[in-house]
């Protein structure tokens, strides 16, 4: 802490922040005294992986930082493109001989199972499944924003509609039932 301290303090960053620290570290890093303190987390965070709602999100929210997530798609899943039984799309993640491995735990057939049966709520709100999981992360009041990977500028254009979007939180309520079996697995 000291010396990232000195960093914001030498004028090289203006800010600190963490990634993936567990809540014994953000408590532990906040009861230092004199040093700078962070203003971002970047966990991963999705309709899939909730984990940093449990202390993560409480005590930085307690302590005025914001959450930066990664893999708010669960690694594209939560896009819907792959499918149960399916071939894997040749161009995507789960294909990629360097990323492919990363991506087994969302892979399952029962998460793949559970995803498609969020297509008709993404429906129902009018969005794509993208937008409506992305919708999902940013309905956190203490995520600033969602890191996303895109392929092509359709994705991202697709994407970044989600920020705007306006969700029943009934549907949400439903998607969280839906995943929450094979949730609890994944984690």
């Amino acid at each position: 802490m000291e010396a990232l301290s000195e960093v914001v303090r030498a004028g090289k960053a203006r800010w600190i922040g963490f990634s993936e620290w567990s809540p014994v570290q953000i408590e532990a890093a906040f009861a230092i005294p004199g040093v700078e303190t962070f203003v971002s987390s970047q966990p991963q965070y999705s309709l899939l992986w909730r984990r940093p709602e449990t202390k993560v999100i409480p005590i930085c929210a307690a302590n005025g930082v914001s959450q930066i997530v990664w893999s708010p798609l669960a690694q594209g899943v939560l896009s819907g493109k792959y499918r149960p039984g399916a071939a894997l799309p040749a161009d995507s993640r789960g294909a990629s001989d360097s990323m492919g491995s990363t991506m087994q735990t969302w892979l399952r057939p029962e998460i793949l199972q559970a995803v498609q049966r969020l297509k008709p709520l993404a429906e129902e709100a009018g969005c794509s499944l993208s937008q409506f999981s992305l919708a999902w992360v940013l309905r956190e009041p203490n995520v600033a924003s969602a890191i996303v990977g895109a392929s092509r500028p359709e994705q991202l254009e697709e994407n970044a509609a989600a920020s705007g979007l306006k969700i029943d939180p009934a549907l949400f309520e439903r998607a969280e039932a839906i995943v929450a079996d094979v949730r609890q697995a994944a984690s």
